[in-house]
């Protein structure tokens, strides 16, 4: 079933053309990742097709009543609502219902209004999308559901948008780097969620796991072009090898097809024969065709690193606490010549505070952080560039010096060290703040960088990058002499540069871990045999035991015994959530008193279910 087709879509901005006449299509059931080079468009794409942005040229034909919904990368909210509020400001019916619901809780002296409620959930069937929109709150660490935006970090307001997003049920989700802000717990849950719901997805993501497991249609923009692959990552990686590969044989035949028709067009037949003018004709295609060139220009790092001592940096029995949040106790560490170390761990544990304390922008509380002689920070951290007003690419470079040391004594010009880093001479004169985020991010390492530093420090640095650019970011990473420190929600990225693990487990508590990431979940998820092999029984006997009672009854049994299941779960979450109410010590009698009488409706709704569910298992038994 066809959602969406992009007919002939072209956008530019001033004299800038992003792309022109590319046409796509949407399926029912596609997971389809955009793939192309930071500053192509991929971003005005994403707006076009969300309805943000319309093309200069083109359009896009919908099908009628298509729900679309779109995560961009930054979004924006009224700071003056609530979670629960933004969540609730939908047109989706059952959260309309579930809204209803909810608020007929905290009225239970209006019975009729919580019957009819009830109701309504039990018609369209609102319990598993209760349970499952409960889930995906708990999931992405939204619990206080009274929070207001204006208080809330950024990462929490994407995650707060990604939640939106999901909820919402869209019939096609458009998602812009989904993976930003996220700790790796919450990617793994996503990209789980995504493999098996039943979403239609069109996103830009430079997660090459993700893309790995989720998506099963690749389409990339390469020169302008649209190519298109029915797979996942590596079948993209292995077929546009072959396709470039094919490229150049046809090139090649076309250069020499050139040269045969440059000669037939130098002796300037006199003859204008219909079958001559047809040759002249096609003669301007293959010239075209014969000097078509891939600008496949790859960033080039190369960095004049001091030389490390043998001190570099020793933490002695450090500890740091923010009043009851404990991110470090006790921690000891001597780092050595070469270390390539990742830190990982779910978010708000510390990490970047860790960071910080080892760069001295932030001082721990006891014990003490040395750092040796010869050590020379590079610290990329993720608040990215400064950008000044009406500062120009070339500016930014040039306050490093108009000539810049490489190794073995030679120098490089601004201009020359830019063209390294995919600035061409036009974009060298734009200003900072026109280029598009990756482009942003990829000066910014540039700056980084050409300081010739000997202990790097990346804090998420694979955030808006190019997959191109990642991909040679890490082979000089895989090069680089110096000391290594990572803090990366990307997996693929961790896997490759890193050969050792911090891992932040919160309250404190870091665990030294030799090996990668992957290495560090395999060991994580290990047990002992026999456990597993408990589990395993357990399992296979609860599902034989289920479909033998599942036999027992009618179908109209099987769907009530799965509905009760479903809305006793949810009442449980209703249940738990009041109850965690009423540790707040500021709560007043009459607030104590409402919130009894709400708790007691659901217990007693629980306690019905539950009767009902036990009737139909001694029915199962009998």
């Amino acid at each position: 079933m066809n959602y969406l087709t992009v007919e002939n879509i072209s956008k530019s901005y001033g004299e800038l053309e992003l792309f022109s006449n590319l046409s796509f299509s949407i399926h029912k059931d596609d997971k389809i990742a955009f793939v192309a080079k930071n500053g192509s468009g991929k971003t005005s794409i994403l707006n076009i097709l969300s309805g943000a942005d319309s093309p200069d040229s083109g359009q896009i034909v919908m099908r009628n009543g298509l729900r679309i919904s779109f995560l961009s990368q930054s979004p924006q909210f009224d700071k003056n609502l609530t979670i629960n509020d933004t969540i609730f400001n939908s047109d989706s019916p059952q959260l309309k219902i579930i809204e209803n619901y909810e608020k007929a809780l905290q009225h239970p002296e209006n019975t009729e209004a919580y019957q009819k409620a009830f109701e309504q959930m039990d018609i369209h069937n609102a319990w598993e999308f209760e349970l499952q929109f409960k889930q995906i709150l708990s999931q992405l660490k939204l619990e206080d559901l009274n929070q207001k935006i204006s208080t809330m970090s950024g990462g929490q307001i994407k995650r707060l948008a990604l939640a939106q997003a999901l909820i919402s049920n869209p019939d096609l989700l458009v998602l812009d780097e989904p993976t930003n802000h996220l700790d790796l717990e919450m990617i793994e849950w996503l990209e789980q969620y995504f493999a098996k719901a039943q979403f239609t997805l069109f996103m830009v993501t430079h997660d090459r796991y993700f893309l790995e497991r989720v998506c099963n249609e690749i389409i990339e923009l390469d020169h302008g072009k649209l190519y298109t692959y029915k797979g996942n990552y590596s079948y993209y990686l292995e077929n546009k090898e072959s396709r470039i590969a094919q490229e150049q044989v046809e090139t090649g035949k076309a250069k020499q097809l050139y040269k045969k028709e440059l000669e037939w067009m130098r002796r300037q037949p006199k003859a204008r024969t219909t079958k001559s003018k047809s040759r002249i004709d096609d003669f301007s295609d293959i010239k075209k065709r014969a000097h078509q060139r891939r600008k496949d220009h790859k960033v080039q790092l190369e960095i004049n690193m001091e030389r490390l001592g043998s001190k570099i940096v020793e933490f002695h029995n450090v500890s740091k606490a923010f009043e009851d949040k404990v991110i470090l106790k006790g921690f000891e560490y001597v780092f050595k010549r070469g270390e390539r170390i990742g830190i990982i761990g779910k978010n708000g544990t510390g990490k970047s505070t860790f960071l910080n304390m080892l760069t001295h922008s932030i001082q721990p509380d006891t014990g003490k952080i040395i750092i040796g002689d010869t050590v020379k920070f590079g610290y990329y951290t993720q608040g990215g560039i400064k950008v000044k007003p009406e500062q120009k690419v070339i500016d930014v470079i040039k306050e490093f010096g108009e000539y810049i040391p490489l190794t073995k004594g030679r120098q490089i010009s601004a201009k020359q060290l830019l063209e390294r880093f995919l600035f061409d001479g036009k974009k060298q004169h734009d200003y900072v703040e026109k280029l598009s985020g990756g482009e942003q991010k990829r000066l910014y390492l540039c700056t980084v960088l050409i300081q010739n530093p000997n202990f790097l420090i990346l804090d998420e640095p694979t955030n808006d990058l190019d997959i191109v650019t990642l991909n040679i970011l890490e082979e000089f990473l895989l090069d680089f002499p110096g000391c290594l420190l990572v803090v990366s929600h990307d997996r693929y990225f961790m896997d490759k540069i890193v050969d050792h693990l911090f891992v932040f487990k919160g309250n404190g508590e870091v665990q030294d871990f030799p090996g990668n990431y992957s290495d560090y979940r395999e060991y994580d998820a290990s047990q002992p045999p026999e456990t597993k092999a408990e589990k395993s029984n357990i399992e296979v006997s609860e599902q034989k035991e289920d479909q033998n009672k599942a036999n027992k009854l009618s179908y109209n049994e099987q769907k009530e015994y799965k509905n009760l299941e479903s809305k006793i779960r949810s009442l449980e979450l209703d249940k738990k959530a009041l109850e965690e109410k009423f540790n707040d010590t500021s709560l007043s009698q009459d607030q104590i008193n409402d919130l009894s009488q709400q708790l007691q409706v659901i217990i007693e709704d629980i306690e019905e279910k539950e009767m009902r569910w036990f009737e139909l298992s001694e029915k199962f038994e009998s």
